[in-house]
């Protein structure tokens, strides 16, 4: 086997390489692309819970939170001035 059969034996190779490759990437993208219309059309992408019902609940919980940290700072710096 010559130099130039092996040369045009590596291209052969990669050429072929690369276009597997492509092909697979490809494949992906469409099956990627069909199965979110699949889900959008399904409705599995909505959220099942109401973002008017949960905005009061999280606002609640974050004065909560907030009241709590500041207790907290609060007692702290008391706790360091008395030591």
């Amino acid at each position: 086997m010559t130099i130039i059969d092996m040369l045009e034996q590596s291209v052969i190779l990669t050429v072929l390489g690369m276009a597997v490759v492509f092909a697979f990437l490809w494949l992906m993208i469409v099956c990627v692309n069909l199965t979110g219309k699949f889900i959008q059309r399904m409705g599995w992408d909505k959220d099942i819970r109401d973002p008017k019902e949960e905005a009061p609940k999280a606002a609640a919980q974050n004065a909560a939170v907030t009241a709590a940290i500041s207790a907290a700072i609060v007692q702290y710096r008391e706790q360091e001035r008395h030591e």
